[in-house]
């Protein structure tokens, strides 16, 4: 133990900031994308985002690289790239995948847990809905992002947050703002502290069907739009 302190703390220190960039930079352009503020079908310039970013091009290019590999974003050779444009059948391919794989997950979930609490995702749940409350969009979206990706961590399959996580990045925001100032957001915020509830009191079919009920929600949220219950 007393050797690998010393020679691991110079020799990690530059490459965790280099790293921790690049991550920055990845998130930034990500929610940028799933804002909606980089025009699907467009040509961008990886020397604007970076201006636009304030950093240098080189975290911005391995950022677009990883996007790129991740599905959000196709690499146009010499000129940058292109965020695809989404049709509605793509949202709803989407979704119902996010379906087949989130509702049973969720019941899963339950039993593995057995009424055990999930302080932090009450947490989660509370400043998600604080954030959409309060019209903050990229917190909304990381919060949101942490919640559900982080519940089924829980399950300890990396394969199925992975999965979850790709979908989740395909897909774009429309028309948030507006839905935001019509208390949308809200309420969806709320259907999350409401599977909160479900989680801890042990009731899987209750947490399954939450579940469903939120994304079919969400694939209107998605779309800019209120959706009805399905």
């Amino acid at each position: 133990m007393t050797t690998s302190r010393p020679s691991a703390g110079p020799a990690t220190s530059p490459q965790l900031k280099s790293v921790s960039l690049r991550e920055q930079a990845r998130e930034a352009v990500r929610t940028r994308i799933v804002l909606g503020q980089i025009e699907p079908g467009q040509v961008e310039s990886v020397i604007n985002v970076a201006a636009t970013l304030g950093v240098s091009v080189t975290p911005v290019r391995e950022a677009i690289m990883d996007l790129a590999n991740l599905g959000m974003v196709e690499i146009i050779r010499n000129r940058g790239f292109r965020v695809p444009v989404l049709t509605e059948h793509d949202l709803d391919e989407i979704f119902h995948i996010r379906t087949m794989l989130e509702v049973p997950a969720m019941a899963e979930l339950v039993k593995v847990l057995d009424g055990a609490p999930v302080p932090e995702f009450r947490k989660l749940a509370g400043q998600l809905t604080d954030a959409a409350r309060e019209g903050d969009l990229i917190s909304f979206l990381d919060l949101d992002r942490q919640f559900h990706l982080g519940l089924l961590e829980l399950l300890g399959n990396r394969r199925l947050v992975a999965m979850v996580g790709q979908l989740r990045d395909q897909a774009r925001m429309r028309g948030l703002q507006k839905l935001a100032d019509q208390g949308e957001l809200t309420q969806s915020g709320e259907e999350h502290i409401a599977l909160v509830d479900a989680i801890e009191s042990g009731d899987g079919e209750l947490a399954a069907d939450l579940m469903r009920k939120h994304l079919a929600h969400s694939r209107g949220i998605w779309a800019g739009r209120a959706e009805a219950d399905s």
